[in-house]
């Protein structure tokens, strides 16, 4: 465990004052996600149950872009998916990879260098029918500051580079709703038209709530679903209604309160008698801070999380006690299972933990597509499957 937190942010820190208690929101995007499900011009998108997913051997390869610590290839292979390859540039997240998906190849590097065609045979030699990933969304979050000329927000051209080299059946990809609305939408267009432009016709756009799926946290997501066979981007039904989702405690409740469990990342922050004192004050979905409202900001107790990162060491306050969350809480409120390890510090871990992909909302969305990849196994001629266009030069402004 790593040394006290004796105060954070002290230079700006203005005196505590009292603090109303604030309800907790169920719910973000709900307009912007009503009107993406309603969208009648989007003939392609479609809605599975899958309370009851086949648990047959699908036998489908997967490539993960972006792929952080493993969040979306975790749930990808629990719902049977075979993760072929991984791409991360950062070194701790790509040793936790590693470690969780040893017979995954890896590749630890700035993607613009990463050619699936040269890259040791792991793609070439066998048909990828996914590629999936979240590039970075600094730029688009609206966490912190939403900057359109981010130069990471360009790491969308490397996915779509990627994609019209491998030509895989199906893509996912995943991001912030925020993106959808950057620049009055024209960034949500442009990859649009990047995918048009390489022969996936067929593009889908959703917000899917986390909650929904089981996740014990509100965590929406923008989720991008493309095919080139002019066949349906299916998306996995909710599972929960707002008054169903799970609590913070049903995911963390049976941890040690003060012991940590170094073991399984079970580690936080320390804190002196003075500043326990000091979070003892905060009520839920208050925040310890006047300045930084979403540092040390306490959970709200009998509801589910909210969206949890790492945010510079202000991790959330948990709900009952006058601590901080731990790694392993924060993994849990992700629905990653205690076996799955994070390499690094304590920091790093929560750093790798707060920008992943639920696993569970992964596992659920690759439910949604196995009906439909296996729709083209078994109907598609193979001549049709090698027909695609010739890729256009990706021009993003």
């Amino acid at each position: 465990m790593e040394g006290k937190q004796l105060s954070l942010f002290s230079q700006v820190e203005k005196p505590h004052r009292q603090q109303k208690v604030k309800k907790a929101k169920l719910g973000r995007y709900e307009k912007l996600q009503k009107e993406l499900k309603n969208n009648e011009s989007d003939r392609s998108k479609t809605y599975l149950e899958i309370n009851s997913p086949s648990l047959v051997d699908c036998n489908y390869n997967f490539v993960d872009l972006f792929c952080g610590a493993g969040g979306m290839t975790l749930g990808l292979a629990k719902a049977g998916f075979n993760p072929v390859a991984s791409v991360e540039i950062n070194p701790i997240a790509s040793a936790t990879h590693i470690k969780n998906f040893p017979q995954c190849h890896h590749f630890n590097g700035e993607i613009q260098n990463f050619k699936p065609g040269e890259w040791q045979g792991a793609i070439a030699s066998i048909e990828i029918h996914l590629v999936a990933g979240g590039p970075p969304c600094q730029g688009f979050s609206v966490a912190g500051k939403r900057d359109p000329n981010d130069p990471r927000n360009h790491l969308f051209r490397e996915f779509i580079r990627v994609v019209s080299e491998i030509r895989p059946w199906y893509i996912v990809m995943e991001n912030v709703p925020g993106i959808l609305t950057m620049k009055k939408g024209l960034i949500k267009d442009k990859i649009c038209q990047a995918f048009v432009d390489i022969g996936y016709n067929n593009l889908s756009i959703a917000i899917l709530e986390s909650a929904a799926y089981g996740v014990p946290q509100i965590r929406p997501r923008a989720i991008f679903i493309a095919n080139r066979f002019g066949m349906q981007n299916p998306y996995p039904k909710p599972q929960l209604l707002p008054h169903q989702y799970k609590s913070i405690e049903s995911a963390i409740s049976d941890l040690p309160e003060y012991t940590p469990i170094p073991e399984i990342n079970h580690q936080w922050t320390r804190h002196s008698a003075a500043y326990m004192e000091r979070i003892a004050k905060v009520p839920p979905g208050g925040s310890l801070y006047e300045t930084y409202v979403d540092a040390f900001k306490r959970q709200y107790p009998g509801k589910p999380s909210m969206t949890v990162k790492e945010n510079h060491g202000g991790t959330h306050i948990h709900p009952h006690l006058n601590r901080v969350i731990s790694a392993r809480e924060m993994a849990r409120l992700q629905s990653f299972p205690d076996t799955f390890i994070f390499e690094g510090s304590m920091k790093k871990a929560m750093w790798q933990i707060g920008n992943a992909v639920p696993p569970r909302l992964a596992e659920c969305i690759g439910y949604a597509l196995i009906p439909y990849l296996s729709k083209i196994s078994q109907n598609v001629p193979k001549e049709k499957i090698a027909n695609y266009p010739v890729q256009t030069q990706l021009v993003f402004d």
